[in-house]
């Protein structure tokens, strides 16, 4: 029995962070005896012994307690288990902020509020051995902090992205190690401008945001090793001088003088600037999670030279020097090339450099003070050759552990899910932004609102997510409920639409889902009811939501005007479902939280809602009045259709698919809706061919052309490789990817959880397209691992590999069986419930998992199988029909069924669709006949 990967409050060891005097401290358990004789206990330390839980029935993996904490204290804690046979423990621990301690250090700065790099700095002298150190501070607009030189921490761009005039962030750091190592030291602050006071935001950006003065706060702890102690703060007795940062901002970039020498050290202002709004951090930190190497050194058609990442991402270029004094050495950065040239229009007003002006010292270089989104880097004003040795890519993101992947046979699909992890990491930037490359980076709402599913299972997002609501929570504060189209707001005060609005209800709701934490809930439930009142306030229509700005299905292929990018749903049915939504997640939070009187009120209203929105949309015999898939999806997804019109809206809704070529017109809105909706009502292998359209609009479609990232539209880039003139077009944004929630839950068969995955319902939707599949998720309780093989042998067995953590139980259900299984070896029933351990479970489904062709099939499928058409064209002239490629590309997305009633000179009798049809269904597709031959071969 061992335990380990104790978190506090999510987070491993955490020092410094808000953890508002509450404890949730969850462990992993690894155990092959009984768990119902298991107990455990944990016992919290600082000076003496402040909490016992006393031993307690393991009934879950983590402790969940109130506790009045004490500022800047570590605690110990020590975790323990038994059983019968065994007993473990282990031991991590936290460390609080200042808390409500107010600064007696002074924020300072340089006199000369222009100054694009101002340098703080003290020396002082040790006097004795040091113990323990700590240092309290932060800076605005961004920072890093220096000890003798050596950069202090990994982190990068503190304090990260907040209201500034609401909320500033402090950053805790144990500086023991670098201050034992001498008695001398000096401490520096070096600033940029980041997004308080550097140019952001839409048509241009704005300068100043949040304030015009680069500034820091700064307290220092020191514990001797004889517990004396000595406070050095930010006061009057700095000094200050401009860096060698001469230009910095988040889209600018960056231009970095190493000639410049430092000199010229001035007094230091004292500012008069808020204290007040100094508060413990939330934000996870911003740091390297890896480097990437250069793929390739490419001499364009426009005689460029550019170096290829191989892989959109976040981050920023570094480079060893080898300049001679004076040269400046220019890097530019795009994510596409176009013709083989260097690209980089669509970033639009973003400059995206950065200019390094060598001092002759070999060594690594990098930027500071911003970030880039891109592949490729154009390399101007170099004198010596360049090799890719010399340069180097850092991946930067908050801090977040990956917990989720999926692997399949289909090199495809891992491509596209491959780059829905690149998108999150790219925009899980202390917000949750919707592009990294140009002039936006803005935490919209809407984009992180439809992809929190998927982001919950990729990564371990709560204390992002945490801190992102945190941000939320302070806009509407500031709109009297209403939130803005982004946040932190960054100025613009517009807001108060449906989706992007009901992230605030949303986000908190998914995460306390996927965790089973209500500590999020209770952070934002009286911002979560202030939204859901606002838009009470708000309507035009008592019950539904009409009379306000709505972003509509944004991006929508279907829109009957093209220069519209709502789409053609009618924007008031979708805020009037997201209305009801908010309001049903408004009682369903309050009644977690104990706030019975609310939880009838909002659940009262969420039913009146639901009412209005089907006496006003929905006919009497279960007719949608309008006929969009997204709308279709919306209805179906949130419970708008009577049990018994169901099935009469779903197969209107596979006409409407029908009618579309089987293919999307979806937005933001219906894309992450419409592969669920069609799974979960019997419509799977509709939603598979769906998922695996090749063709535009689809998500293949952007591998096909080379995407390594999820993009903005669905023909971002068009189908001979050159980018859509659309001026709003990003390669990075992650949107669109919401679809691998459906791979997680419909493919891999993370069907349903409860308690933050302590109970499982494994149910995979098989499919002959993917008949490999493995993945796995970690949740507090350990790493469950999925593998299963369809058409194992010749009998047609299937065989699934599941790897169960301690603690965790799984209810197994499966397509197509009589309820006869083994598992290890052993014969089984359904239902099978399964608790930690290692199963292989195989069966041979009632029937098979080779795929034949039949008459609905689009007739294009049919025409790519020479075998199959030299069988059929002597029956009906048909074939001879569609072997000219001109009226198989106008017909060939019709069935057999569908031409012969289509058009007139088609002539198909029953007859011969009863010979045509005889055939096909004895004929696997070409593919499955390739799959069964290698199958032999093996």
């Amino acid at each position: 029995m061992e335990i380990n990967q104790i978190t506090i409050n999510h987070m491993t060891k955490p020092i410094g962070y808000d953890l508002d005097n509450h404890l949730r401290v969850t462990f992993k358990l690894t155990n092959s005896a009984a768990m119902q004789d298991t107990k455990k206990r944990i016992v919290v330390k600082a000076d003496k012994e402040i909490y016992d839980s006393n031993w307690q029935a393991y009934k879950n993996n983590f402790f969940d307690f109130a506790l009045n904490l004490q500022l800047r204290t570590r605690y110990e804690l020590t975790i323990y288990v038994k059983n019968a046979n065994d007993e473990s423990s282990k031991s991590s621990f936290f460390e609080t902020g200042k808390m409500a301690e107010p600064f007696t250090a002074s924020w300072i700065g340089n006199n000369d509020k222009d100054i694009q790099n101002t340098l703080l700095a003290k020396k002082f002298t040790l006097t004795k051995p040091v113990k323990s150190a700590r240092l309290y501070m932060t800076g605005l607009g961004v920072y890093e902090t220096y000890l003798n030189n050596e950069k202090v921490g990994n982190e990068l761009l503190a304090p990260g992205t907040t209201a500034y005039d609401q909320l500033i962030q402090v950053q805790t750091y144990d500086v023991t190690k670098p201050l034992q190592k001498s008695a001398n030291q000096e401490l520096l602050i070096s600033l940029g401008d980041g997004w308080y006071k550097g140019n952001f935001g839409f048509d241009g950006g704005q300068d100043n945001i949040y304030g015009n003065r680069q500034m820091a706060i700064a307290e220092l702890h020191v514990q001797y090793t004889d517990n004396s102690t000595e406070t050095i703060l930010s006061d009057a007795s700095w000094k200050t001088t401009s860096g060698k940062i001469t230009k910095s901002a988040i889209y600018y970039g960056e231009d970095y003088d190493d000639t410049h020498v430092i000199a010229n050290w001035q007094p230091v202002t004292v500012l008069d600037h808020s204290k007040e709004i100094l508060h413990d951090r939330l934000s996870l930190p911003l740091t390297i999670d890896e480097y990437l190497p250069v793929k390739e050194i490419i001499k364009t058609p426009a005689g460029e030279t550019v170096l290829d990442f191989g892989q959109n991402h976040a981050g920023w270029p570094e480079f060893f020097n080898r300049e001679n004094t004076g040269t400046t050495f220019k890097l530019e950065v795009g994510e596409i090339l176009q013709n083989g040239n260097f690209y980089r229009d669509n970033l639009r007003e973003a400059r995206a450099a950065f200019h390094y002006t060598s001092n002759g010292e070999p060594k690594w270089v990098r930027p500071h003070f911003t970030y880039y989104g891109y592949r490729y880097v154009k390399v101007t004003g170099n004198t010596k050759p360049l090799t890719k040795a010399d340069f180097r890519s850092a991946v930067i993101y908050s801090n977040m552990k990956t917990t989720g992947a999926i692997k399949t046979d289909n090199p495809k699909v891992n491509r596209l899910l491959a780059n829905v992890m690149w998108s999150q990491k790219s925009n899980f930037f202390d917000v949750p932004t919707d592009c990294p490359q140009r002039d936006e980076r803005l935490g919209w709402s809407g984009d992180a609102d439809i992809f929190s599913s998927t982001a919950v299972l990729n990564m371990n997002t709560y204390a992002f997510f945490k801190k992102y609501a945190k941000d939320m929570l302070i806009e509407q504060k500031q709109h009297t409920g209403m939130l803005t189209m982004y946040a932190p707001a960054m100025g613009n005060d517009s807001g108060g639409a449906a989706i992007w609005g009901d992230a605030t209800t949303v986000i908190p709701w998914t995460v306390y889902e996927a965790y089973g934490d209500p500590a999020i809930l209770r952070q934002n439930y009286p911002s979560m009811k202030a939204w859901v009142d606002w838009i009470s306030q708000s309507t035009s229509t008592p019950n539904l939501w009409t009379g306000c700005f709505q972003f509509g299905d944004w991006l929508s292929l279907d829109g009957e005007n093209p220069a519209m990018p709502t789409g053609k749903t009618d924007e008031d049915f979708i805020a009037s479902i997201y209305y009801y939504y908010s309001s049903s997640i408004v009682a369903a939070s309050a009644k977690v939280l104990g706030q019975q009187e609310d939880a009838h009120q909002y659940a009262e209203q969420a039913k009146a809602i639901k009412q209005a929105i089907r006496a006003e949309y929905i006919t009497q015999n279960g007719r949608l009045a309008i006929d969009t898939q997204t709308a279709y999806a919306l209805a179906l997804r949130f419970g708008l259709i009577p049990e018994e019109q169901k099935k009469r809206v779903v197969k209107d809704l596979v006409t409407r698919l029908g009618k579309d070529n089987n293919h999307l017109k979806t937005g933001f809105v219906g894309t992450p809706l419409i592969c669920q909706v069609l799974s979960e009502n019997g419509e799977h292998k509709l939603a598979m061919q769906i998922f695996l359209n090749e063709d535009f609009p689809s998500w293949l479609y952007a591998v096909n052309l080379g995407a390594t990232t999820i993009w903005e539209r669905w023909n971002s880039v068009l189908p001979d490789g050159s980018m859509n003139p659309e001026g709003m077009n990003s390669l990075n944004h992650y949107s669109i990817g919401a679809i691998m929630q459906w791979v997680y839950q419909q493919v891999l068969g993370l069907h349903q959880q409860e308690n933050g995955y302590q109970k499982v319902e494994f149910a995979p939707r098989f499919d002959y397209r993917l008949k490999q599949v493995q993945g796995h998720y970690e949740s507090s309780y350990g790493d469950l691992q999925i593998e299963y093989q369809l058409e194992k042998d010749e009998k047609h067995t299937i065989e699934i590999n599941l790897t169960i953590p301690f603690g965790q139980t799984v209810t197994v259900k499966l397509p197509r069986t009589n309820g006869q299984m083994q598992v290890n070896g052993v014969n089984k029933e359904l239902p099978l419930t399964l608790n930690g351990g290692k199963y292989t479970i195989s069966y041979q489904p009632v029937t098979s998992y080779i795929e034949y062709y039949n008459l609905a099939m689009p007739v294009k499928q049919i025409m790519t199988d020479p075998e199959l058409v030299k069988k059929l064209a002597p029956i009906n002239n048909v074939f001879n029909f569609l072997q000219d490629p001109k009226n198989l590309e106008t017909f060939g997305g019709s069935s057999l069924t569908e031409l012969n009633v289509m058009l007139p000179f088609i002539n198909i009798s029953d007859d011969d669709f009863a010979k045509i049809k005889e055939i096909m269904v004895q004929t696997p597709l070409a593919s499955e006949r390739k799959f069964l031959n290698e199958r032999r071969t093996v």
